[in-house]
């Protein structure tokens, strides 16, 4: 199959949109001259893109895989991650594996829908080509994008780095096996495990417990430390523990797994019979193809690209945004790299990570763990002086939707100090917890305090209006 051209004004040169498909492009190796180059279609790269392109930059952008188009979140990641969770909870008494296809085919069509629109988001932009294919650097600014056995290759004055990152798996006997899956491949398993046993205790390892016990399989967490939740507060991690094993869920801790075969698991305390197993161990970036060395560019000792707080890597003219720059994998980090190396293209160059306060983040369980801040534990460590405000979300009489929805499991957790009356951190865990959450951090932000959130008028029924009755509990006198 060839490459299709289409030609069209864009400065002398005429603009050049090459859609590689298969196996190459039909012409020999070509240049391609550009003010702005974004590899990998992020939620940074795509945004910068689009602004600059609408200023009238000449704008290329090179992701390798079709299957991401419109970045990890809305393909693999936030988005349909979040509707398969949203179709497991109303499964109801629906048939488990006919249900999950499904849920799965319904994960599919919003994707679909999504990365249709994010295309058509960039294809509109006059300024902006967008190019399919795998690009190496040759040179710090000089960028060659091969498709099959063709290349094309690219010299910008300015480019943006944001292939993001993909699932990890350990060096363990069975690895590679048919029934072992990555968060990203489990989403299309091709039929509901009976018994899943998931490699990992951390945040990726409870949202797939908590869904796939949803969805009906017999779920075992195999968390290699002595504690599960290790860095949350005590009660925190009880009051998860207590919603995941409400549910079914086993976690086995000190279960470093050995080696994996096609029934199971093998750990020190013994075997554990599964039908399919979970990889969630953490993320790799993807930097392996990009020949970073020939730009100039330093990483770290895991391979994520070296920024500094305006994201700018060791080589000049070049900035790393999203998960390959190692900072927080989240999709709003990612939108704030794009406003602060925006920044430096088209701003002032002020803004820069050390901005960034009270970030919150979610966990999406059910119901959601959100936090922001300081934790009680971390609080202690660092000696900050601090109060803490605290009701289980059974317990809080002023907050009816939970038990409305018919899911009272939680807490609700606010530190405050008490010189200022500042909130020094949060966590909600709770219905709505993702919402509550950015509320709390807004007025960390605004220096809104506690006295304020607990006096609030707030809608009722409504998860915020707990705040009134958890804040409440704090000592008297402020």
């Amino acid at each position: 199959m060839s490459a299709h051209r289409a030609t069209g004004p864009c400065g002398a040169s005429g603009r050049v949109v090459y859609l590689f498909v298969m196996t190459g492009i039909s012409d020999a190796a070509q240049t391609v001259d550009t003010d702005l180059l974004v590899i990998g279609w992020g939620k940074a790269g795509k945004t910068l893109a689009k602004d600059l392109g609408s200023r009238g930059r000449r704008v290329v952008l090179v992701e390798r895989d079709d299957t991401f188009v419109g970045g990890s979140c809305i393909n693999v990641a936030c988005v349909p991650t979040k509707d398969l969770i949203d179709s497991a909870e109303h499964r109801a008494d629906a048939e488990p594996a006919a249900y999950l296809r499904q849920a799965i085919a319904s994960r599919d069509s919003l994707v679909a829908r999504l990365r249709a629109a994010n295309r058509a988001m960039l294809e509109t932009v006059e300024a902006v080509t967008l190019i399919s294919g795998e690009a190496s650097f040759v040179g710090p600014h000089r960028v060659r994008v091969r498709a099959g056995d063709e290349t094309l290759e690219i010299t910008a004055e300015q480019i943006v780095i944001n292939t993001g990152s993909s699932p990890l798996l350990p060096e363990l006997p069975g690895i590679d096996g048919p029934n072992v899956h990555t968060s990203q491949s489990i989403q299309h398993i091709a039929a509901l495990p009976e018994r899943l046993a998931i490699v990992g205790g951390g945040f990726i390892a409870m949202e797939f417990a908590s869904m796939f016990a949803a969805f009906g399989s017999q779920v075992v967490v195999l968390e290699r430390s002595p504690r599960f939740g290790a860095g949350l507060d005590d009660d925190v991690r009880e009051a998860v523990l207590a919603a995941l094993t409400d549910r079914g869920v086993r976690i086995l801790t000190d279960a470093a797994v050995e080696s994996i075969d096609q029934t199971g698991v093998n750990t020190p305390a013994g075997r554990v019979d599964a039908d399919a197993v979970l990889v969630a161990t953490g993320r790799r970036p993807e930097t392996a193809a990009l020949n970073l060395d020939a730009a100039g560019i330093t990483t770290d000792e895991r391979g994520f690209i070296v920024v500094d707080e305006r994201l700018a890597t060791s080589a000049p003219g070049i900035w790393a945004a999203g998960d390959v720059n190692g900072g927080p994998q989240f999709t709003y980090i990612s939108l704030d790299d794009y406003r602060v190396i925006a920044s430096q293209l088209v701003g002032d160059g002020s803004r820069t990570t050390a901005d960034r306060s009270a970030v919150p983040n979610t966990t999406f369980i059910t119901p959601p763990l959100a936090r922001v801040g300081l934790s009680e534990r971390e609080a202690r460590r660092q000696g900050v002086d601090h109060v803490v405000a605290v009701k289980n979300v059974a317990d809080i009489a002023a907050m009816p939707r939970p038990k409305i929805l018919g899911e009272t499991h939680g807490l609700i957790k606010v530190l405050v100090d008490p010189g200022t009356d500042l909130v020094l951190g949060a966590t909600v865990f709770c219905t709505d917890a993702q919402e509550v959450i950015n509320l709390v951090a807004l007025a960390m932000r605004a220096g809104v305090t506690a006295t304020q959130l607990r006096d609030g008028i707030w809608t009722h029924p409504s998860s915020t209006e707990a705040l009134n009755e958890v804040l409440a509990t704090l000592p008297t006198g402020r």
